[in-house]
């Protein structure tokens, strides 16, 4: 009878024994176990697992993929802009045994790593390169960060850059800016547009000047236009060919008036006692005295002008 007891008190404590030897590990985790303090080579996969009592003890390690933020970091871009700039990590255990071995806590080594590595970026960057040309940077750090990683068992999968943070006083510059880029493209496309218009309008000017008619033509429409919509506007067309005749004979009328006037101002010849003397050359007298034509015509304007009777 104490025989059973004793056999039944062992099989109580081997059950017990096995029992506490029993350990499960999930399909997302791997085991490791450590004999004594000495880790074990073979790394225990999902599912149920035995490990001897009092001796082995097991540590199971995470391999999914862990998200971990990294915190807003100050900087100075190359070309001396501040900038605060936050960013996400995603990485993954592939070694259990270097991750739990080689680093101690290996989640805070990883969140360190990726804000040095951040701030190093900031610095080697311009602000240009921060907002617009994101994908090398990532890169970049991704590559960073992957470095040391290696070593503790860690893969890197990806590294995002998530907000880059501005002063106001350069979030109002770059504003002023893209205005006025905005505003240099819409003058250039209306200068664009204008030069265009020009060369059809001067192309049009040249069909109508070879058929007068379409001018015509295009007036009459325009006034049809016009009178479309009800409103107050009385609209004369004035030919343009009339404008120029006009403006053709008024340049002339003043040459023409002058002429005529010259010509009639030349055949009235000057009153009686306004008769202008004549040069006539001095003619010696028998004696040998000159005569004075000059005399000679005062003298006969001075006579009384004789009535001579009609020829008949």
């Amino acid at each position: 009878m104490v025989l059973w007891e004793i056999l039944a008190a062992l099989g109580g404590f081997a059950a017990l024994g096995a029992a506490a030897g029993l350990r499960v590990v999930q399909q997302y985790e791997r085991g490791l176990v450590f004999r004594f303090g000495r880790v074990l080579e073979r790394v225990r996969g999902p599912g149920l697992t035995v490990i001897v009592p009092f001796a082995d003890r097991l540590r199971k390690v995470n391999i999914q993929i862990v998200t971990m933020p990294v915190p807003a970091q100050d900087g100075i871009t190359r070309d001396n802009v501040t900038v605060k700039v936050d960013a996400v990590v995603y990485f993954r255990v592939v070694d259990p045994i270097r991750a739990l071995v080689s680093v101690q806590n290996y989640p805070y080594a990883v969140s360190q790593v990726a804000q040095t590595s951040l701030r190093s970026v900031i610095g080697k960057s311009d602000l240009d390169d921060l907002l617009t040309n994101r994908e090398r940077l990532n890169q970049g750090l991704e590559l960073m960060i992957d470095n040391p990683a290696v070593e503790w068992g860690i893969h890197i999968d990806r590294v995002e850059i998530k907000d880059v943070a501005l002063p106001e006083a350069m979030k109002r510059s770059m504003s002023r800016q893209a205005e006025a880029e905005r505003e240099r493209r819409a003058r250039v496309i209306s200068a664009d547009g204008e030069l265009q218009a020009s060369d059809k309008l001067a192309r049009a000017a040249g069909a109508m000047a070879d058929t007068p008619g379409a001018l015509q033509l295009r007036l009459l429409e325009t006034i049809v236009e016009v009178a479309a919509e009800k409103n107050s506007t009385l609209v004369l067309p004035f030919p343009v060919e009339l404008l120029r005749f006009l403006e053709h004979n008024t340049a002339r009328q003043p040459a023409v008036t002058a002429a005529p006037a010259a010509t009639e101002g030349a055949s009235d010849g000057p009153a009686t006692s306004e008769r202008p003397a004549l040069d006539r050359p001095t003619a010696e007298t028998v004696d040998g005295s000159t005569a004075d034509w000059q005399g000679l015509d005062s003298t006969a304007s001075e006579l009384p002008e004789l009535d001579r009777p009609p020829v008949g």
